[in-house]
C-alpha cells in the first residue's frame, strides 16, 4: 500500500469527530464536495469503506473505527505538540518560564510580569531566581522562555539570545525613618560617610552607583553588599543603611516597607531587559509583557 495521504486522513478524522461532512466542511472551510472527494480517494487507497450511511447520518465501519483510533491519537498528539511549542501545556493554558536575575528588584519584576497574569487565556507562571549567568545557561537549552536582567546579554558569553530593552527609571534612595530624617535635607551631600547597602559588583546598578558617587566625590560607608534586592530592602527597613530602588516602584516600596525617601537622581538609571532565545518574540505572554512594559510601566 502506498503511504497514506495525511491531508485526506485529517479530513476523515474531522468528519468522524464531528459526525457529518457538513459540520466538518464548515470547520475546515471547505465545500462538502471537496471533502467527499477526498474521502473517496482515501477509501480507494485503503481498499475498504470507512463510513456507512444510516439514514441521513454517517457511521464508521469496522475499518473506519480502526483507522479513526490511530488517526485520533496521531492528530491529538500533533495538536499537543503545537501547543507545547507555542508555550502551552497539553489540555491547559499557556506556560511561561521566567528567570529573574537576583539583582532585579522583586517589585519591578512583579509589575513587569503582572500583565501576563491578566491575559484572557490562563497562564501558568513559573519564576526562577538565580545569578544571571546561570539563567542564561538555562535559556540556551530552552528551559526558560524569558530572562529579566538589569543589563543586556554580554556577547562574550557566546550564548545565542537576544536583548529586548523594556525601559529605564531614575533611582530613588530610601532609609528607615530615623535615618532618613537625618539625611534628607542635604541630599546627596548627606551620603558622605552614611551607612549604605549596595548591590554586588556584578550588577549594572552597582557600577552606575559607583560612577555617580565618584563623580559627586562622595564616599558612603558601605556596610553590606547584597545581591538579593528584596533582602536589601528588609535590611534597610531594619535601619541597617540606605538602599535604592527604581523610582517607578517607589510607591510600592513605601507601602510594603516602613521606610522614607531621602532623595532621587536621574544620573543613575535602572534599566530592565527581557532576554529571549528568539529575535522575534512569538510567545503570546512574552509579547504581552514586553508591550505593557514599554507602553505603560516605563512611560
Amino acid at each position: 500500500m502506498a503511504q497514506l495521504n495525511l491531508k485526506h486522513l485529517r479530513y476523515f478524522w474531522s468528519v468522524a469527530s464531528h459526525g457529518s461532512i457538513a459540520r466538518a466542511s464548515s470547520i475546515l472551510h471547505l465545500t462538502p464536495q471537496t471533502i467527499s472527494g477526498q474521502l473517496r480517494e482515501l477509501e480507494e487507497q485503503i481498499g475498504a469503506k470507512l463510513f456507512a450511511k444510516t439514514g441521513r447520518n454517517l457511521a464508521l465501519t469496522d475499518t473506519g473505527r480502526l483507522v479513526f483510533s490511530y488517526a485520533d491519537e496521531m492528530f491529538r498528539i500533533g495538536d499537543e505538540l503545537q501547543d507545547v511549542l507555542a508555550g502551552r501545556t497539553p489540555g491547559g493554558g499557556l506556560t511561561l518560564n521566567v528567570g529573574i536575575a537576583m539583582v532585579v528588584p522583586k517589585l519591578l519584576a512583579h509589575r513587569t510580569l503582572a500583565p501576563a497574569m491578566r491575559m484572557q487565556e490562563p497562564v501558568q507562571l513559573k519564576c526562577i531566581e538565580k545569578p544571571l549567568v546561570d539563567l542564561l545557561a538555562d535559556l540556551s537549552v530552552h528551559k526558560l522562555d524569558l530572562v529579566l536582567a538589569d543589563s543586556p546579554l554580554n556577547p562574550a558569553l557566546n550564548i545565542r539570545a537576544y536583548n529586548h530593552p523594556l525601559g529605564e527609571s531614575p533611582t530613588t534612595f530610601f532609609a528607615a525613618p530615623h535615618l532618613a530624617a537625618q539625611l534628607r535635607a542635604d541630599f546627596p551631600r548627606s551620603l558622605e560617610g552614611a551607612p549604605m547597602l549596595m548591590p554586588t559588583a556584578s550588577s549594572a546598578l552597582r557600577r552606575g552607583l559607583d560612577f555617580w558617587l565618584d563623580h559627586e566625590q562622595l564616599k558612603p560607608n558601605v556596610v553590606a553588599e547584597i545581591e538579593d534586592r528584596a533582602l536589601m530592602k528588609t535590611f534597610g527597613e531594619g535601619g541597617a543603611g540606605i538602599f535604592t530602588a527604581p523610582q517607578i516602584v517607589e510607591d510600592d516600596v513605601l507601602t510594603k516597607y516602613k521606610v522614607e525617601i531621602i532623595g532621587r537622581t536621574d544620573a543613575v538609571m535602572e534599566r530592565l531587559y527581557a532576554i529571549s532565545a528568539e529575535r522575534r518574540i512569538k510567545h503570546p505572554a512574552v509579547s504581552v509583557i514586553t508591550e505593557a512594559a514599554r507602553g505603560a510601566l516605563f512611560r
